[in-house]
């Protein structure tokens, strides 16, 4: 079940989780009897699509395994969430990092918190099952990790630009784009730019300054944990910030809310742009995706010994449900009407570059 960001700002309540004001119902998220999904923004309409169930192909499709279906939880919402029965209310994951934390807490028993969130830190052991991350392992990936990061399909980062920008912005280059996050450049040509960065928790957030080589925030960027895949946050011409394009894609093309107000997307490739079409035709560039600083694989992330039919804890429900040989399942890429991949493919996805899972350590 979804929370619905528009049914959001019209609820009565309000709460600020990392500095974003947000609200709604206190009944508004799922309460599973079975496997839970939480985590990435990025990842979110796609996933929220496959759990409750979407005909967005034709056929009804609904990912679900022999045990059980998923309750997914989206990034942002109230500030806390109950996963399941008799469960604890703990911090709400807003983001790909606070996803795989509180999965790596739901397996450790240690406490989970998040930052800038003011519910108490709280034991989650169990209350997670599975991470939407739209960045991979990183320095934590180990051959022998507890977590298997699954592929879940191909995105692109490029960034979103404010309204009212006059035009001279939409096509960057990596190095201009470095220098513009290091505050060592301020105007291109002739236009000035404000570099712009979403929460903390953000995989887009990690994977776009990686992709820059940049560890350390320089001053003039605003980080002021603004949502990520939101155009709207962009109220001053001349800002820029990472956008996935697959969330751009859903946004424009009506599969998912549209979040993008009247920002633009840009390019970090200078002339190749990261899609093609508009509207309902609007579809991702495989030039772009393809591209080996700007694509990147997405991901959902288990307890590797839960899908490891040799371990006593091998539970075959969640193993399905990462399984991309099975048509309904999470990390399926089929093309056919009925499969989870062609589903995907309307969310702005294309085939990730392997459906090799890669092992972690907990984060």
């Amino acid at each position: 079940m979804k929370t619905k960001k528009v049914a959001a700002l019209c609820a009565v309540v309000g709460i600020a989780v990392a500095g974003l004001v947000v609200a709604g119902p206190a009944n508004a998220d799922p309460v599973s009897g079975s496997y839970v999904l939480a985590g990435s923004d990025t990842l979110q309409d796609a996933g929220n699509a496959l759990a409750n169930g979407t005909n967005i192909t034709g056929p009804l499709v609904r990912v679900s395994s022999p045990t059980g279906s998923i309750a997914s939880y989206d990034a942002f919402g109230s500030a806390a969430i109950q996963t399941k029965q008799s469960g604890p209310y703990f911090a709400r994951p807003a983001g790909s990092g606070d996803g795989v934390k509180a999965l790596s807490r739901s397996i450790d028993g240690n406490k989970f918190s998040v930052v800038g969130n003011t519910t108490p830190e709280s034991v989650i052991t169990g209350q997670v099952d599975i991470a939407r991350s739209s960045s991979g392992p990183g320095s934590a990936a180990n051959a022998s990790g507890a977590l298997a990061y699954v592929p879940f399909g191909r995105d692109a980062v490029s960034f979103a630009i404010a309204p009212g920008t006059a035009a001279g912005l939409g096509q960057l280059t990596t190095a201009q784009l470095t220098q513009i996050y290091n505050c060592t450049l301020t105007s291109v040509n002739g236009v000035p730019v404000t570099p712009v960065l979403p929460q903390s928790a953000s995989g887009t957030r990690k994977f776009f300054l990686t992709a820059l080589g940049i560890s350390t925030i320089a001053g003039c960027v605003n980080q002021t944990n603004l949502a990520e895949n939101d155009g709207t946050v962009l109220t001053t011409p001349g800002q820029i910030i990472p956008f996935s394009v697959a969330s751009w894609v859903a946004q424009k093309s009506g599969a998912a809310q549209d979040r993008t107000g009247t920002a633009t997307l840009g390019s970090a490739l200078g002339t190749t742009a990261p899609v093609t079409g508009s509207g309902a035709a609007i579809v991702p560039n495989a030039a772009y995706y393809n591209d080996s600083t700007w694509g990147r694989d997405t991901y959902v992330v288990v307890e590797y010994a839960r899908i490891n039919s040799a371990s006593p804890t091998y539970d075959a429900g969640l193993a399905a449900l990462v399984d991309p040989t099975k048509a309904k399942s999470l990390t399926n890429f089929g093309t056919t009407a009925g499969t989870s991949g062609a589903v995907k493919t309307k969310f702005g996805f294309l085939a990730p570059s392997t459906t090799a899972p890669i092992r972690a350590n907990l984060s």
